[in-house]
């Protein structure tokens, strides 16, 4: 085996006898002209940093510039643009360190070999960025869609190399590993273009049914936002009412009606408000509330 030390690569033990033999002024002296050396190299090496830095975002703004005018789908896009971000710092980083006089070969070499042991301490945020891959291949969701998935529900703003971003109807801004949601389950509501609302009204024993069946399909049908012609809705019913269920206070009331997604929460609401101020004077009911009736005998 050969233990020489190739030529390119300073010697400690050399040039430790050179400093011994050097008098004090040839010390200071070279002390004085290896950190000229490296202040020369450090201040080349803040230059060349800030000079890529401008750089990287002038291509960051590029690039975005040219997947919008190309109209490319967002998701994609900010998937995309975090990427190049992450290898454009990273081509910086190593440039930087070789004007510093660290050997890029042995710091790619290190990082390499630190990369395998990173890799196996982080494979969560591999199990990310393979799940952001699995996103945007399969677009469960795009951005601004509405999603419901682990425990969380809002509206999807980026889809990121590791994360994605949501905001919630409270405008929270919420940020979901990748992993999760391309392997756990997702309720998206964007992707049709209609939605079933339905209501579960109580109303008391003895009360009529039809008359306030009839009632509330009125009051239904005249709203332009339900479906209640299914020909012209792509197929999807008109209002229904049906009796649910006998409860021990209430006789329950299923009430169904189609709207636009965009509808479905005004419409939900509205109704809610509609039914508990209108039906008991149009219909004649009243809404019952658990109660107990207890007898004393003597």
């Amino acid at each position: 085996m050969n233990d020489s030390i190739p030529a390119n690569i300073p010697n400690p033990a050399e040039e430790l006898s050179q400093l011994k033999n050097m008098s004090f002024d040839q010390v200071i002296s070279t002390l004085a002209t290896d950190l000229a050396r490296f202040a020369i190299s450090l201040a080349v090496a803040v230059l060349v940093f800030y000079a890529g830095r401008f750089i990287i975002t002038r291509l960051y703004n590029l690039t975005e510039g040219i997947l919008s005018k190309r109209k490319v789908d967002p998701s994609l896009a900010t998937f995309v643009l975090s990427f190049i971000r992450i290898v454009l710092y990273f081509i910086l980083i190593v440039t930087v360190v070789g004007i510093l006089g660290i050997e890029t070969s042995s710091f790619l070499a290190l990082f390499a070999s630190a990369g395998v042991a990173i890799g196996m301490a982080l494979s969560g945020t591999l199990q990310n960025f393979a799940g952001g891959v699995l996103i945007l291949a399969l677009k469960p969701y795009r951005v601004g869609d509405y999603i419901e998935a682990q425990g969380f529900a809002g509206t999807v703003k980026k889809i990121e190399i590791f994360n994605t971003v949501i905001t919630t109807a409270d405008n929270k801004t919420i940020i979901i590993p990748n992993g999760g949601l391309s392997t756990g389950a997702i309720n998206n509501s964007t992707t049709q273009r209609y939605r079933r609302i339905e209501w579960k009204i109580g109303i008391s024993y003895g009360d009529d049914v039809d008359r306030t069946r009839g009632v509330i399909l009125d009051m239904l049908t005249s709203d332009p936002r339900v479906v209640t012609d299914p020909d012209s809705n792509e197929g999807h019913p008109a209002p229904v009412v049906y009796l649910a269920s006998l409860d021990d206070s209430a006789v329950t009331l299923s009430i169904r009606a189609w709207v636009k997604s965009p509808d479905y929460w005004d419409v939900f609401f509205r109704f809610n408000e509609l039914f508990y101020t209108t039906l008991p004077s149009r219909a004649g009911i009243s809404f019952p509330f658990p109660q107990m009736d207890v007898h004393i005998v003597k």
